[in-house]
């Protein structure tokens, strides 16, 4: 069977005709970004690489490439031995390395011999992140936006997930970006995938909406943590309509609490969060907040947060950079509790 050789423009466009996205990277490749769906086969470990790599410089590239060889050949047995031998003849999988090179030129070979039809990613993933990037400068514009605005512990995200949960064509940016979107955002133990990852994420989100029909997404900054959102869809958000969320300052201390549990768990690593707050609030006021927390006087700190921290930030943020944000219509959940927010999203959607 004859090996296919396609672009990058025309992978994505296709996605879901293949069988199968097969990424034949490193590990630590895949993981930084792939392309949505793919696995990850890889013809030589990161490991592998690393010895391949010390022995073209060491020894010889001719040397290099029969090591090289000898590792790729031992891998791609073992990817058919695991993954092919219950595929039938009509299996198509798109194959893709970094350049669209060796390491997958080596396995869609493999398997257009067998019998299969292969297509291969002309440029690898290296075209393919030039044709997301590219897609993400015009491919936010198709879509009308809705911002949900509205104070730190609103429930914007709740009402998001209620939103979805609707049917409403959602884009949660701080769920894509492992986030939650402020100084304390990072969940611990639970880092911020890569900037690349990040784009693919939004990218395979927004492919799949309806251009007809409106998206959700809340107020984010430039930066969701230390992931950069795209520019093209930062213009769009800042001129959308925009709906404000308001809720008790009660009830927002107690979400926070619900939502940021781990701190209050974890007392000690709240207190470490706090610091960074040292340049914009003093050294008094930050070890204030801290004994306060040592205490167990956790809430009461929350809510200066909020009132002394968040609320004038914000505010100040949404009126200098959201257009719709001083007309917008206002919303006003009875509590932070999932009935009302879903009450909330059933009009919402329904309108």
């Amino acid at each position: 069977m004859p090996l296919i050789t396609i672009t990058a423009t025309d992978a994505i466009q296709r996605l879901e005709s293949f069988d199968a996205l097969i990424d034949a990277r490193s590990e630590s490749e895949f993981a930084e970004d792939r392309v949505p769906g793919a696995v990850n086969w890889p013809s030589l470990s990161d490991e592998e690489r690393h010895i391949v790599g010390t022995e073209y410089k060491q020894v010889s590239a001719f040397a290099a490439r029969k090591r090289g060889a000898a590792m790729v050949s031992r891998n791609i047995a073992r990817h058919i031995e695991r993954e092919v031998m219950d595929k039938p003849r009509e299996w198509q999988p798109l194959v893709y390395c970094w350049r669209g090179g060796q390491r997958s030129g080596a396995l869609s070979l493999v398997l257009s011999q067998i019998g299969f039809k292969v297509h291969l990613i002309e440029g690898g993933y290296r075209e393919y992140r030039r044709a997301v990037m590219a897609d993400l400068e015009h491919l936010p514009a198709r879509f009308r936006y809705r911002v949900l605005c509205g104070k730190t512990g609103s429930g914007k995200s709740r009402l998001l997930a209620a939103l979805r949960g609707q049917g409403a064509q959602v884009l949660d940016l701080e769920a894509l970006a492992n986030h939650r979107g402020s100084v304390l955002g990072l969940v611990p133990g639970s880092p911020q995938p890569s900037q690349k990852q990040f784009d693919s994420r939004v990218w395979e989100t927004l492919r799949h909406f309806d251009a007809a029909r409106e998206v959700w997404i809340e107020s984010e900054s430039k930066k969701v943590g230390e992931l950069r959102v795209p520019p093209a869809l930062v213009e769009q958000m800042r001129v959308a309509p925009c709906l404000r969320v308001e809720l008790a300052i009660e009830e927002r201390v107690q979400l926070l609490m619900e939502d940021y549990d781990f701190f209050v768990k974890d007392v000690e690593a709240f207190c470490e969060r706090l610091d960074a707050l040292r340049a914009l609030r003093g050294n008094e006021t930050v070890k204030a907040w801290q004994a306060a927390a040592r205490e167990g006087r956790i809430a009461q700190v929350v809510r200066e947060l909020l009132e002394r921290h968040y609320d004038p930030v914000y505010s100040h943020s949404m009126q200098r950079n959201f257009q719709g944000f001083e007309k917008a219509p206002i919303v006003q959940p009875e509590d932070r509790g999932p009935k009302a927010l879903q009450a909330i999203a059933r009009q919402l959607a329904a309108a």
